[in-house]
């Protein structure tokens, strides 16, 4: 199990602005290799959801992937069976809603994670005030709850966040559901610099970048980026592995750039 947070840092201080883009696990037979293709494109770590049939956060095109994988018979036992014994030589991080997470029972979906080798989990329905016996299980086990913070937060509260996030801290680009935006929010700039301003950890928007313009924007303040529904969309179109390397190609060059 490699550490999520140790691994982004390690490249964060080398100068590198971070790529995690997000898929969707169980969505088709080529999931995993997606997960090999975006890592071949140079994502840094990966995101992968375990789909639930009420994703709140989620817009459109993620609940339409989440419902055609549940749609497909997946399972998070299902997800982390296929993970396990991957070696994509970067971190993985599940995400997920936390009635999975209750109906599985803490300590099993836990140790499921740890056999799979996933390094964090990011649980955005779960309160941060009533974590504590989440955390204190994943903590047990070396797990990352990666802690996310809204351009709404106060400060206050943003700095506990921010304190108590491992991994990495999720800012929240825009207020709302998951999905592709023609322009970058002003919100995103600013969670971006408000964070990087509490906090020396490692500091990654999501929720409103779709695309490589975008990406570089947001990382001229954040340390870098995490990319779902304008991916996600590109697998529900069926553009497979491929695709997914070419535009994870394409959100890198304009990182690195």
């Amino acid at each position: 199990m490699i550490s999520l947070e140790s691994s982004l840092e390690l490249k964060r201080l080398q100068g590198s602005k971070l790529l995690v883009p997000y898929i969707t696990g169980g969505l088709d037979d080529e999931w995993t290799d997606v997960l090999r293709a975006v890592v071949d494109a140079g994502a840094d770590a990966v995101e992968i959801g375990v789909p639930f049939s009420d994703p709140m956060i989620d817009g459109p095109t993620v609940q339409e992937a989440s419902q055609r994988s549940l749609d497909r018979g997946t399972t998070p036992l299902s997800v982390f069976s296929e993970l396990r014994g991957i070696d994509l030589g970067v971190p993985t991080a599940v995400m997920t809603y936390y009635n999975v997470v209750h109906h599985a029972g803490p300590k099993r979906f836990a140790g499921w994670m740890v056999d799979a080798g996933v390094s964090g989990v990011i649980l955005p329905d779960l309160c941060f005030e009533e974590s504590d016996p989440w955390r204190s299980v994943a903590d047990a086990l070396r797990l990352e709850t990666v802690q996310l913070v809204a351009p709404s937060t106060a400060e206050d509260r943003a700095k506990k966040l921010c304190d108590a996030s491992k991994g990495f801290v999720y800012a929240v680009g825009v207020m709302g559901t998951t999905g592709e935006r023609a322009n970058v929010q002003e919100s995103a700039l600013e969670i971006a610099k408000r964070l990087k301003s509490l906090s020396e950890k490692t500091i990654l928007v999501g929720i409103g970048v779709s695309n490589p313009e975008q990406a570089s924007a947001v990382s001229e303040f954040a340390d870098g980026v995490v990319v779902g529904s304008a991916l996600v969309r590109r697998l529900l179109e069926g553009q497979g592995p491929k695709g997914a390397y070419g535009f994870v190609s394409e959100l890198r060059s304009a990182l690195d750039g």
